[in-house]
């Protein structure tokens, strides 16, 4: 089998979709948005090797992600094909215009995986806003006070995992800074994360992003 290529709810109405559908030799199927254990398990347990192609959102992307780490399987390689124009994996990971056949059958590569300590996975983007309160970068502090919002991003560049950018508000312009790391800590007032685009359920005081001790083999 060429891949096991996953559609998620609205990505299957886009015009990339026949083109995956149409790969050959590869298991195709339509799962809802932001899929579950249900929706992916089954499929993922069957693979021996390939590809998993994911068609959708950062988020549904992330969320298969998830999937293959509980079940152990980061053997696998991942392509992406995003059903919407801005997305902030496809910037980090340079996907070239043909994503299709980047996802099916580019270049394989490590980029870093990125985990929080409420059990998921950060592959694009993670923002807190606004923040008040302390924010770590391994044993640095980019944050002691008030920000209009942080920004976390896995380091595709061989970096030690993890770049934190704090946005603060100037007199006449937004000024920013940016560390990387292998984790970064918050102790803030209450705020919901917001992971590839999903917002967490609930505010928290306390959050951690770290790299994980295995890399997510990418086609790109």
């Amino acid at each position: 089998m060429a891949a096991l290529i996953l559609g998620c709810g609205p990505a299957v109405t886009s015009a990339d979709w026949p083109k995956l559908a149409s790969a050959r030799g590869s298991d195709v199927r339509e799962i809802p948005a932001t899929p579950g254990k249900s929706d992916t398990d089954p499929l993922i347990k069957g693979l021996t090797s390939g590809n998993v192609v994911v068609h959708g959102s950062d988020g549904d992307l992330a969320a298969v992600v998830l999937r293959l780490l509980r079940l152990d399987r980061l053997d696998l390689c991942v392509g992406y094909v995003p059903a919407a124009a801005a997305s902030a994996v496809a910037r980090l990971w340079t996907l070239p215009k043909d994503r299709v056949g980047a996802a099916l059958g580019g270049t394989v590569g490590p980029v870093p995986l990125i985990r929080d300590d409420a059990g998921g996975v950060l592959l694009g983007l993670g923002v807190l806003a606004p923040v008040r309160g302390t924010v770590y970068c391994d044993d640095e502090v980019p944050l002691r006070g008030i920000a209009e919002r942080v920004e976390v991003a896995p380091d595709p560049l061989g970096g030690p995992g993890l770049s934190v950018t704090v946005v603060r508000k100037a007199l006449l312009r937004r000024r920013s800074t940016t560390l990387t790391g292998r984790a970064t800590q918050f102790g803030c007032d209450p705020v919901a994360p917001v992971r590839d685009g999903v917002p967490y359920p609930r505010p928290m005081t306390r959050w951690t992003w770290y790299r994980h001790t295995e890399d997510l083999r990418v086609a790109r």
